[in-house]
């Protein structure tokens, strides 16, 4: 056998071009990674460098400690006490973050929302599987368009009008519970309570969703899926976790993903269905509700309009699944506050008393102007349990931020602003915001409605929190929840009808323990009950 063959010319091509892709690769991955230490060097130079707590993983630094704690808001409100208003944390793959809790910062940040300040590459990604190109994904001057098309769905005039498919959906809750309590021997029933899609399937689209009746509704039953297996929440919290430094993991096709598509498919169904009724209805000018009675029959006007503020059919397509959404999620405001009240009888029996005091069912105004304690209620609600905890954006340019109070920076300096460079992440927890120590004094953490109804019930600090009424669960500047009085007033009707029909009290007794459950966002849930169960002993008030 020859030890030295001659090789053919066809394997010499081979080989050569074999080592031509090689050294290829190799000088692209090369040069991404010069890119990647010069992008680096620029954010260090360019960035304030602040103090902040040490990295507990070498791959998530400090990131899956808050994925994984029931109250991440605390220890966002920690680290704010030992390290200063803002401060650096280390996140994924060697990413950092900076988080704000300083007032001045925080209005600043949320003043140049969708321009200097953008939706991460994760969260548009994200956005775009599950409810498309609509007013949450939008940014600049696709999102200001779009906003301003929307306006008139949820102004005074059209909130006003939707007051009374409120009162008839907080009936027909009404109706189903005395039902259940009628069927009972003991003048009470255990009613799971967090099951409220129908207001908003009313109320936004004319359409009944059923969940009231008992009937399976394919939008809900997908929506309950998500984070009715804790394991798989946890399995799903690393993924999300690693796709925020690399997004492109999100195209495998994991069960959690493959949970995003049934869910935009299924929402597109219901939309593509409202949306052909919808305008079969204005073409005859006939319909059981109206068109003036839904917000659907809105947006479809813009869709018609031939102006500046025209939306397409894929545009009102996708602001039909955000209200969708917006719809399941919120109504975790309302079982929150039936879990506070059944925790707290004395408020509960108080509020009860202003609102039989009052008589008849309020009117819009009324509700927004002549029942103070319900309102100081709802507010307490959304100050301690906001439905989204916390946002995060990435720097699209260089910028200062200001602060209220100075810091000491990583160099051992005070500084009174920090400069932030492109590509920097910024984090701003709501809900430590909202359950702020330093910033709503001592009890920030009690269920305490009454702080809303003195002069000196919300502190100095507090008032420097610009937003709804010094709260940050609708955010602030141009991406202020569009949807807020629609909510508040809805809030308030379903509450007013329940509370002055039923008592309430926790199954398991005042002390039994509740949890937020993972999902699309968080939701309440009795600890030990599955899915996002929250059973609730109920009686009628006699």
């Amino acid at each position: 056998m020859d030890l030295f063959t001659i090789p053919s010319p066809s394997s010499l091509w081979t080989t050569v071009r074999l080592g031509g892709a090689f050294n290829v690769a190799c000088s692209f991955a090369a040069l991404w990674a010069f890119v990647k230490v010069l992008g680096m060097l620029r954010w260090r130079v360019k960035t304030t460098q602040l103090l902040g707590p040490p990295r507990t993983s070498l791959v998530y630094g400090v990131s899956r400690d808050l994925a994984t704690s029931q109250d991440s808001a605390a220890i966002y409100e920690r680290w704010a006490t030992e390290h200063g208003v803002v401060y650096m944390i280390p996140s994924v793959l060697g990413q950092t973050r900076v988080v704000l809790c300083d007032p001045r910062a925080i209005a600043h940040f949320y003043a140049r929302e969708t321009r200097t300040y953008v939706q991460t590459p994760l969260s548009l990604a994200l956005l775009e599987a599950s409810v498309g190109k609509g007013l949450l994904w939008a940014q600049g001057e696709t999102h200001k368009r779009q906003r301003k098309a929307l306006t008139p769905a949820f102004s005074n005039a059209a909130i006003r009008k939707l007051t009374s498919v409120f009162y008839d959906s907080a009936y027909k809750v009404k109706g189903k519970w005395d039902t259940a309590i009628e069927s009972s021997k003991d003048g009470d029933a255990v009613i799971e309570v967090q099951n409220c899609l129908d207001t908003v399937g009313i109320a936004g689209f004319s359409h009944d969703f059923g969940s009231l009746d008992g009937k399976p509704a394919s939008v809900t039953e997908v929506f309950d899926t998500f984070g009715s297996n804790q394991k798989a929440s946890a399995v799903n919290e690393v993924f999300i976790l690693l796709a925020s430094a690399f997004p492109i993991i999100l195209k495998i096709p994991t069960k959690r993903q493959n949970l995003f598509k049934k869910l935009s498919v299924t929402m597109e169904q219901i939309s593509n269905e409202l949306l052909i009724r919808s305008r079969r209805e204005k073409d005859v000018n006939i319909g059981e509700r109206g068109q003036e009675n839904s917000i659907i029959g809105l947006l479809i006007k813009s869709e018609g309009q031939d102006t500046e503020f025209h939306m397409s059919e894929e545009e009102v397509m996708a602001q039909m699944k955000v209200l969708l959404l917006a719809g399941y999620e919120t109504t975790s405001s309302e079982s929150w506050a039936l879990i506070e009240l059944s925790q707290h009888p004395d408020v509960q029996t108080r509020l009860r008393e202003e609102l039989l005091a009052f008589g008849p069912d309020p009117t819009y105004d009324q509700l927004k102007a002549n029942l103070p304690y319900l309102d100081a209620i709802v507010h307490e609600i959304l100050r301690l349990h906001p439905p989204v905890p916390e946002i995060t954006r990435i720097a699209a340019a260089d910028d200062v931020i200001p602060l209220s109070d100075p810091v000491r920076t990583a160099s051992g300096n005070m500084t009174d602003s920090i400069s932030i460079a492109k590509g920097t992440l910024i984090t701003v927890s709501i809900a430590a915001i909202n359950r702020s120590s330093t910033i709503w004094g001592p009890h920030a953490k009690e269920f305490k409605p009454d702080r809303w109804l003195t002069e000196d019930g919300i502190s100095g600090k507090a008032k420097e929190v610009q937003g709804h009424r010094h709260l940050l669960t609708f955010v602030d500047g141009p991406k202020t929840c569009l949807g807020k009085d629609f909510a508040i007033m809805e809030f308030k009707t379903v509450l007013s009808v329940l509370v002055k029909n039923f008592v309430f009290e926790m199954r398991d007794g005042p002390d039994t323990p509740v949890e937020a459950a993972r999902g699309i966002l968080p939701r309440p849930r009795v600890v030990g009950e599955d899915g996002t169960g929250v059973p609730l002993r109920i009686r009628r008030y006699e």
